[in-house]
């Protein structure tokens, strides 16, 4: 395992659409290996992989909840509903926080590392997550959806995305 460089905004691949994934491979898995323990170093909740300078449609989010470590090859957004305003952070935009208004519900369609595919609903922090990451696959960054930006004394016990 290793711990990857995280890339910060304004660099270039953070806007960029990412390339769907082909091969299901080791190297595959040992990128999403490095990823979770770049994420967990990071104090993060989630990474996609342009966040380590890779345009692959890769991300994993982990919430530390029973939802354990979700990984998400390829995902595509099938339905959403409901709606949630909450904070966000982003570990590509260090201390930078602010109130997004997003989906409350999301049900995806994804592959595993092995290349399985799977469906997956979430609701509340944990859709809000996946979102987040899924956004980054589409050059989508969240500073564009914020309605306002928060100063750190608002953020007591959140967490980054």
């Amino acid at each position: 395992m290793a711990i990857r460089k995280i890339v910060y905004y304004p660099a270039d691949i953070l806007e960029q659409s990412c390339r769907e994934v082909t091969k299901f491979d080791r190297k595959l898995g040992k990128l999403l290996d490095d990823m979770y323990d770049t994420m967990i170093e990071f104090d993060g909740v989630g990474l996609a992989a342009p966040q380590i300078g890779i345009p692959e449609r890769i991300a994993l989010v982990d919430i530390d909840d029973e939802s354990g470590t979700i990984e998400m090859i390829n995902p595509r957004i099938l339905e959403t509903s409901g709606e949630q305003t909450g904070p966000e952070g982003c570990l590509s935009f260090p201390d930078l926080y602010g109130e997004v208004t997003r989906p409350n519900y999301v049900k995806i369609e994804a592959y595993n590392r092995k290349g399985k595919k799977y469906i997956l609903e979430a609701e509340e922090f944990l859709a809000r997550a996946i979102q987040h990451e899924i956004d980054h696959l589409d050059g989508i960054l969240f500073t564009s959806k914020v309605n306002r930006y928060l100063e750190p004394e608002e953020l007591k016990g959140e967490e980054n995305e």
